[in-house]
């Protein structure tokens, strides 16, 4: 057996490891006790949705950008550099899924387990660490920081200072809990999460590309497609199975329809080079550079705020593709095109119709 196979299957949990075993063993006893109060499931449901990454993309980064031009960029910045770091990390950190983990190991045979599954459990990618909590930390970081900038304007007081910073705290946890709730993590994978994600948020807040040339993002969302790639084949050419976590998640789910497409490693790198893409062509847009002179009123970013958020849900849900490479392709045209949406496209269109509606009834 190779020294990176014996390496791999020490990750995994595939070889017989008592701290890994007491690892998975208390977080499946969590989980249990999670589930032991059903009246919260939706709640539980909810806040694992709220810290998908795509809200990132779709929530959280057009709210951010009409709150504040340069926090929306740097929230879009952070999510996609932190998902494409825990991608990688994932890669190599390996890490099982509780729901697959307490049937392949034969946990469940050795008394009484009472869990159950649910259609967001099925992710095919490793589980350490936890993405959810990982890009949502990176992400909000920027934005809890302004808010906290904002509070300390108007107040003198460090407890109004700090509440941004609270709710983000509890923002998080609640995430991770959520995620072992539903059997996609385990608590140790959460807690990495977290930890990284606060410390990615603090050191790329200051390094997002606000005034760059569009060169920059092009290299930047080669870079990230290319680094992935070399990365992936490296790991392939010493003989790690980059598939073990797909084909335990196929497995073990519940219900084949919950394993979907958008779970997988590449669907989230397709997103984050995409989005590099285009937050550059967006940024360098004619619509954009004829708004930069126009300063929209508050009710016009609450209605762009507002419309974004609805426009890419909508844009995100809408054609689902089942043939894999053409779900791929979609998938990357929709979010090249999100950023031109919320930074060139909804502007124009609200600045354009307020116009015309002062024309038309002039003071």
């Amino acid at each position: 057996v190779s020294p990176v196979n014996v390496v791999e299957e020490q990750f995994r949990g595939t070889t017989a490891s008592p701290v890994m075993d007491a690892l998975y063993s208390n977080g499946i006893w969590l989980a249990e006790l999670l589930q032991r109060v059903p009246c919260l499931e939706d709640f539980w449901l909810w806040v694992t949705f709220l810290g998908d990454p795509k809200c990132v993309f779709i929530i959280y980064f057009p709210v951010a950008y009409f709150l504040d031009w340069k926090v929306g960029v740097k929230v879009l910045w952070s999510g996609l550099i932190s998902e494409w770091l825990n991608l990688v990390s994932k890669w190599l950190l390996f890490g099982q899924r509780p729901f697959w983990w307490v049937l392949e190991s034969g946990y469940s045979s050795n008394g009484e387990v009472s869990l159950h599954q649910f259609p967001a459990s099925c992710e095919t990618g490793p589980g350490s660490p936890s993405g959810h909590c990982m890009i949502t930390g990176a992400a909000l970081w920027p934005l809890v920081t302004a808010l906290s900038a904002w509070s300390s304007k108007h107040s003198k007081s460090r407890m109004i200072k700090a509440v941004p910073f609270a709710l983000y705290l509890l923002l998080l946890l609640a995430v991770g809990l959520s995620r072992i709730f539903i059997l996609a993590h385990f608590p140790h994978q959460v807690l990495g999460g977290i930890v990284v994600g606060i410390a990615l948020g603090w050191l790329l807040e200051s390094r997002a590309p606000l005034d760059r040339e569009l060169s920059f993002y092009l290299q930047a969302s080669l870079f990230l497609l290319l680094s992935s790639q070399t990365t992936y084949w490296t790991l392939i050419a010493l003989g790690v199975d980059l598939n073990w976590s797909l084909s335990l998640a196929t497995k073990w789910c519940a219900d084949p329809k919950w394993i979907r497409i958008d779970t997988r490693p590449f669907a989230s790198l397709n997103r984050d080079v995409a989005t590099a893409l285009g937050l550059g062509l967006a940024l360098h847009s004619s619509y954009y550079n004829h708004l930069k002179w126009e300063k929209l009123s508050r009710s016009q970013r609450v209605w762009c705020a507002g419309l974004a958020t609805l426009v890419l849900k909508v844009l995100s849900d809408a054609v689902q593709p089942e043939h894999t490479a053409l779900w791929y392709g979609v998938t990357f045209v929709k979010y090249a095109t999100f950023p031109w949406v919320v930074i060139a496209l909804l502007p124009r269109l609200v600045h354009s119709v307020a116009s015309r509606k002062i024309m038309a009834h002039p003071t």
